[in-house]
């Protein structure tokens, strides 16, 4: 942490400015990390051990010890990624980073690297070892010297230059994504040159600086274009500064233009992107109050009591991190309340105090009682119907969050800092709710859940299940894929755990690939009810083969459930069938650890068991010439576009 100093008061104190972020601050320290390393069992739970000492802060140290015991265990049944890292420079230091930020997911990655100098030859000769290794994802770490150079241009030249490297990058990328559906990774060029025009370097283009900026700023757009992620180490830098990734001497010794002390920072970005493409991302912020959300204890220090507003320097840092929390959701990220505290009294500076930023509309879940906060998590997960590894909890309280940490681990608990106005800070640097797009209904989603509050309000009141359906006066608006729900659909696919009938992830180009297919089909089911447009909910993939149309896939968001809208969409999926010709519905079911809830789902609907493998994976038709009841309290109705 570098230290900084401040005059207050006419006395010189010290303060703190940065976390050491590279060092993965948001992380638990663990003190007896290196005896718990020694002390790692053979066989059964040593898996499980690895994944918990990957958990804890790390440098690149003891990333590289924790990688060589890695290296040591043999495979079993963990989940398993094929990564591909293509560099210009030296990347060595950077492989054992990627393996062990998988590991800290529960994630084994095997790695290949071409040799030093070989990433051209190894991307465009289809008989290389490269595309041997078929990875999963490929990373293109590309150093600045190679792509720019050190001498300055003219401003022509410079122009020129650019576009060439645009093309041919894009021209690598292509060649790795190849015919695959494998997720390309890149990582933006660091801005290591000095400077030669100082505060308007701008009006050189043809400095090596401006020139990093300058392809920097195009790739960002080709990716967009390609479906390609950026690593977007650039903007890390302008956080950490450019010392605390790149090192000139090590440079000229080793040619790596990342530093090794940054490498574990590096694995942590890369597999963020990962996780988002894979609709591993978190959900869901879980705030404690007291101390958290503002200074000192409701229920003690009463209304007036409480630091939170403006012209108290804690207060500020409490409504900023409270302005952080609400800019999450508004980017579609849950908010919920775990308090040990009377509901009434955690509930009024929610209602009350005129500086609140957060307000109680905005919290989707909130739970204030005196049971231990692990039991109210489950709760949480339970009542926003979403996994509880999906939840991030924020206490400032060290004995509440290690105690999660215990008892729940698939929780992820940031440690934060004493200091609350870094409370912010660290969380964004954890990157819990890394994304690659937002959709329209990433922008509802809480209003969605206060909409789904409203609901349940009313179910609990109603005494007749059909008349209270009926008063939903609910629409099921269905289209076909196309550009506008190419994006929302291709999400869905790939966050939808649990009423997902085979958990088939997508790319975008696969979903443009089933939408221009004849052959193919594939819906999109929008629900609308009286409190709310709850946008895209559902999504129906088929295949045409022979006589039947075959479901590849049916998810749903669970928050829809136990209106009918399945009955509705089979009416639906049924029709577009009989349309094209079809005279079955066949319906896969294959187990996941998280899809349990619809194994039942296809005979519910009055489909027949075809086979059934060891696995438990299931196959089911339903006779097209029979009649479909359509649940009636549920109009369906046709998108129209414009």
């Amino acid at each position: 942490m570098t230290r900084c100093y401040a005059v207050r008061k006419g006395e010189v104190v010290p303060i703190s400015v940065g976390l050491g972020m590279i060092d993965l601050a948001w992380l638990p320290d663990d003190s007896e990390w290196r005896v718990r390393l020694r002390a790692l069992p053979e066989g059964s739970g040593r898996w499980e051990a690895l994944v918990a000492l990957a958990r804890t802060r790390m440098d690149f140290t003891r990333t590289n010890q924790l990688d060589r015991r890695l290296a040591e265990t043999p495979s079993a049944d963990e989940p398993k990624l094929k990564f591909a890292i293509l560099g210009s420079s030296t990347i060595d230091q950077l492989v054992p980073a990627i393996r062990v930020s998988g590991l800290r997911r529960g994630i084994r990655i095997e790695t290949y690297t071409p040799e030093y100098g070989q990433f051209r030859q190894a991307v465009l000769d289809p008989a290389s070892a490269f595309h041997a290794f078929a990875a999963d994802a490929v990373l293109f770490s590309l150093d600045a010297r190679t792509l720019v150079g050190e001498v300055v241009l003219e401003d022509a030249e410079a122009a020129a230059l650019i576009d060439r490297r645009v093309a041919e990058v894009g021209a690598w990328w292509d060649a790795a994504r190849g015919s695959s559906d494998r997720l390309v990774l890149h990582q933006a060029l660091l801005p290591i040159f000095p400077r030669l025009l100082g505060n308007a370097e701008q009006r050189l283009p043809g400095s090596p600086a401006a020139m990093v900026r300058a392809l920097n700023a195009r790739l960002r757009d080709l990716a967009d274009q390609k479906g390609v992620d950026i690593i977007a180490l650039d903007e890390q830098i302008a956080v950490d500064g450019i010392d605390a990734w790149y090192s000139p001497a090590l440079w000229h010794r080793a040619k790596q233009e990342i530093s090794p002390a940054a490498a574990p920072m590096f694995g942590e970005l890369a597999l963020r992107i990962i996780d988002a493409r894979k609709g591993r991302a978190s959900k869901c912020l879980v705030l404690d109050l007291d101390n958290t959300l503002w200074g000192g204890v409701i229920g003690d220090d009463g209304l007036e009591g409480i630091a939170i507003g403006q012209g108290n320097a804690e207060g500020e840092a409490f409504m900023a991190f409270q302005t952080y929390a609400k800019s999450l959701a508004a980017r579609g990220i849950i908010l919920a309340v775990c308090s040990k505290n009377d509901e009434a009294n955690a509930l009024e500076p929610f209602e009350k105090h005129a500086d609140m930023v957060l307000r109680r509309s905005d919290i989707a879940a909130f739970v204030a009682n005196w049971d231990d906060k692990a039991t109210n998590l489950r709760r949480i997960a339970a009542d926003l119907n979403i996994g509880i590894d999906s939840l991030v909890f924020a206490d400032d309280n060290p004995f509440e969050r290690n105690i999660i940490r215990r008892e729940l681990p698939m929780v992820a608990v940031p440690e934060l800092p004493d200091d609350p106005s870094r409370y912010a800070e660290i969380i964004a640097a954890a990157g819990y709710f890394e994304g690659v797009a937002i959709t329209a209904e990433d922008r509802a989603r809480g209003r969605l859940y206060q909409a789904e509050r409203e609901r349940r309000a009313l179910e609990v009141e109603a005494t007749d299940l059909a008349g209270y359906l009926a008063s939903l006066d609910m629409s099921l608006v269905w289209g076909r894929l196309d550009a506008v729900s190419i994006p929302r659909v291709t999400q869905l696919a790939n966050k939808t755990n649990q009423f997902n009938l085979t958990t088939r992830r997508y790319t975008e180009g696969e979903i443009h690939s089933l939408a221009n297919d004849p052959e193919s089909f594939g819906l999109h089911l929008r629900l609308v009810d009286r409190f709310a447009d709850h946008g895209i909910i559902g999504v129906v993939i088929g295949r045409r083969v022979d006589d039947a149309f075959d479901l590849e896939s049916w998810l749903m968001s669970c928050r829809v459930l136990g209106r009918g809208v399945e009955e509705t969409t089979l009416a639906l999926v049924a029709d577009e069938a009989r349309r094209a010709g079809a005279s079955r519905l066949i319906g896969s079911y294959i187990p996941s650890a998280k899809n349990g809830m619809v194994r039942e789902h296809y005979p519910r609907l009055g489909f027949t068991l075809i086979d059934e493998a060891a696995d438990g994976q299931t196959r089911w038709q339903l006779d097209l010439t029979q009649p479909i009841v359509v649940n009636p309290a549920i109009t369906l109705k046709e998108h129209q576009n414009g």
